[in-house]
């Protein structure tokens, strides 16, 4: 059986944690696949092949973005030979970024990572929300079978798109446990973290303005945020600083030191963060709506996300809690690898060519 796994629509710095995703799904298939595959990638970020056979194509203009990219994309596939020729071959294709831009009559099966253009359609551009309501809704649609991380998502794509739930999937993301581990090097400081974009989603003002309130008793306490953007918030308050992108082993770094990570986003399909806290032994607080919860359990404090004070209330509750929340947040990180995220995606694989192609008794 052989599959195709197509990064078509991958853009280098613009996809988040869609993107991780994907590369980490891909890497995982090398590792634990059984299955034979073909990656579809652009030229430039080849190596996301990760030593899989891979078929390149033309990428576009470096500020083609949106729309623009993934028809742009679709037009230099169809002028690749090697693409149609491969296409032949393959049993199956899985789109990891949702918009599919590769035309094959093989079951397609696309991860559908939220629906956050229908729940919450103010958070995006106009353009962008039209894109997802075309592409992402057509796209789940018409699969054979759709990938989400969550139940949260997978009620949300039947409510709302009127999926057949039969053909939802939930498979949770993984962690990578060779970084995100514990360290008896790294002594915990007055810092809370919180590692995410400043997209209004994440929630940026209500926790400064409960940061404020922690300040009052806690003058020594620090805000620490990472990811790229934070420019746009303005002037930051007192005591709140940003790291800007960092890699993994410092972000592991970070959790390891930090007196809490504190998580108030307003809308997530799934939710890396909280797991990666945990592993590094980090105590969590953390928004009580979208599929937060259903991702931390019973291993972080939460807390509601439009309440300043309860996410304040939160947090001191998560730090006062560390030895309890390191324990349960140790055994609830470890159920979640990428290994196991590759397997769960195999077994979809196999049902839906076997589902057109019996196997031979």
């Amino acid at each position: 059986m052989r599959v195709g796994i197509s990064l078509l629509t991958f853009a280098p710095g613009d996809l988040g944690g869609s993107g991780a995703y994907a590369a980490r799904l891909v890497a995982a298939l090398a590792r634990v696949g059984s299955l034979d595959y073909v990656v579809f990638v652009p030229r430039n970020p080849k190596a996301m092949a990760e030593g899989l056979p891979a078929i390149e194509v033309d990428e576009p203009s470096a500020g083609a973005r949106g729309p623009s990219r993934s028809a742009l994309t679709a037009l230099s596939a169809r002028r690749t030979r090697a693409v149609e020729d491969e296409l032949g071959r393959v049993d199956a294709v899985h789109h990891p970024l949702t918009a599919p831009v590769l035309e094959t009559d093989a079951p397609t099966i696309v991860t559908l990572h939220d629906i956050q253009h229908r729940d919450l359609p103010d958070v995006l551009g106009p353009s962008r929300r039209s894109f997802r309501r075309i592409a992402y809704d057509h796209a789940a649609r018409s699969a054979a079978a759709v990938v989400v991380a969550s139940e949260f998502v997978r009620r949300r794509a039947s409510d709302v798109l009127g999926l057949d739930p039969a053909r939802v999937h939930v498979v949770p993301l993984g962690i990578d446990h060779d970084v995100f581990a514990p360290s008896r090097n790294e002594e915990p400081e007055p810092i809370i973290l919180y590692p995410a974009r400043p997209w209004p989603h994440k929630n940026h003002a209500r926790l400064f303005e409960a940061f404020a309130l922690l300040r009052k008793t806690r003058p020594r306490l620090r805000l620490v945020l990472t990811g790229a953007g934070h420019e746009r918030l303005g002037t930051l308050p007192d005591s709140v600083e940003s790291l800007g992108v960092v890699d993994g082993r410092e972000l592991a770094s970070l959790y390891r030191r930090a007196a809490c990570l504190v998580f108030p986003s307003l809308y997530e399909g799934f939710s890396l963060p909280p797991l990666e806290a945990m592993a590094c032994g980090c105590p969590v607080a953390a928004s009580n709506l979208s599929a937060v919860p259903e991702v931390c359990g019973d291993a972080a404090v939460l807390f509601d996300p439009l309440d300043v004070e309860d996410m304040a209330r939160a947090i001191v509750e998560a730090d006062g809690r560390r030895d309890a929340l390191r324990a349960k947040g140790f055994a609830r990180a470890g159920q979640f690898t990428w290994d196991e995220t590759a397997r769960k995606h195999e077994l979809i694989y196999r049902r839906e060519v076997e589902l057109v192609r019996p196997p031979t008794p």
